[in-house]
């Protein structure tokens, strides 16, 4: 098998292999087009092309069939790994497909040029714009001279500040980290507050993303006056607070999360709401350990891109949640997990996708499972594999 890059289905190309480690597939790129798809546009960036730069999929793509694209890929992970049939529509976010990404790493070649990495590749690719970023975001940084091999970190806030961190290469695998401009804190706004967060730690990279899914997360999760909720994988807080105001003072919302910065920028931002309680650590172990208070009655996690896994998932089947609202980045982790909360006895009940990173080939994923009833979805068909598999 090989999976060209640069190409859409249909077409006729000739593809230069570029990765072939011997196992049963190899990526290739699509170097030269003779048959093209109707769905084929010129790309706004002369570098997103092969052998450039490595953060655009596909702005080969119309933006219509990017989403169609994505939506077939989420049900054929779907129908694959979990054993469910699903039609899926990406939602496309306001704002259009350029000019949306608020964070960007920029990389610095051996002769101190700022550019890009290549797709898979540690290679710069020497760059004068991104289209994808906020307008300005990356104006001055680009085309000047820096410390060769650093890292620059680059955020824009919604009050249009830009904050620049440089990282260099420490012991170990942490780099040292040193501020270039902004004040060290970032203003964000969703869920009806401002949060003043770190720059660079977790924030969704779409201005819009951290607003739609916490309005669609806090829409299925109607927790009770009075009950109990877990955000897990929680960052800062921003599910907590939605979840917050609909347990009420009498209840509570305990957000799990390993990083200790985002803990305390949500300890911070979330002190008006006495019901919230944060924990911070893996969320196997914190759940292993058992985090108290009473069972949940409905369960929030947004993990990282490798999903959460089966450990994870059976400790909150344990904990018997009446719902649980599950937000992926990755249809093949998420699938895995939509197959292993089946197995707990939950079913997939609603499903909705966003296309929070247009150009490229990921999706965002937020989805309401249920205990199922003596009719319900049980994984009974087909058993959950790793999305390696």
């Amino acid at each position: 098998m090989v999976f060209v890059r640069h190409a859409l289905p249909g077409e006729r190309v000739t593809a230069l292999v570029t990765e072939d480690n011997g196992g049963g597939y190899c990526r290739a790129d699509a170097v030269t087009v003779h048959s093209a798809s109707p769905d084929r546009v010129t790309p706004s960036c002369p570098l997103s092309g092969p052998g450039g730069c490595g953060g655009c999929d596909w702005q080969h793509v119309r933006p219509e069939r990017q989403r169609a694209i994505k939506a077939g890929v989420v049900e054929e992970q779907l129908r694959r790994i979990a054993g469910v049939d699903r039609s899926v529509v990406v939602e496309e976010l306001p704002g259009g497909v350029l000019g949306w990404r608020s964070r960007v790493r920029l990389a610095v070649d051996d002769a101190g040029v700022a550019g890009f990495r290549a797709h898979r590749s540690h290679r710069v690719v020497a760059a004068t714009g991104c289209p994808l970023s906020v307008p300005g975001m990356v104006d001055g940084l680009l085309g000047r001279r820096w410390r060769p091999g650093i890292e620059l970190d680059v955020t824009v806030d919604a009050n249009e500040q830009v904050h620049v961190s440089e990282l260099r290469p420490g012991r170990g695998s942490r780099p040292t980290s040193r501020r270039i401009a902004g004040d060290g804190v970032a203003v964000q706004r969703a869920a009806g507050r401002d949060w003043r967060v770190h720059p660079h730690g977790f924030w969704q990279v779409h201005p819009a993303a951290a607003d739609v899914l916490a309005e669609a997360v806090g829409s299925w999760t109607r927790a009770p006056r009075g009950g109990t909720a877990w955000d897990l994988y929680g960052g800062a807080g921003l599910f907590a607070s939605v979840l917050a105001e609909q347990v009420g003072t009498g209840g509570a919302v305990v957000v799990v999360e390993s990083a200790p910065r985002a803990v305390a920028d949500g300890e911070r931002e979330l002190a008006d709401l006495p019901q919230v309680s944060f924990v911070t650590g893996r969320v196997e172990r914190v759940l292993a350990r058992g985090l108290g208070g009473g069972a949940p009655d409905v369960v929030v996690l947004d993990p990282p891109r490798k999903g959460a896994g089966r450990e994870v998932i059976s400790q909150i089947g344990a904990a018997r949640p009446a719902r649980v609202v599950h937000v992926a980045c990755d249809p093949a982790a998420f699938a895995r997990d939509v197959g292993l909360l089946r197995e707990q006895g939950y079913r997939l009940a609603e499903l909705r996708a966003f296309d929070a990173f247009p150009m490229t080939h990921h999706v965002e994923c937020v989805a309401l499972f249920e205990q199922a009833d003596g009719n319900g979805d049980t994984a009974t068909t087909t058993p959950a594999v790793s999305p390696e598999e």
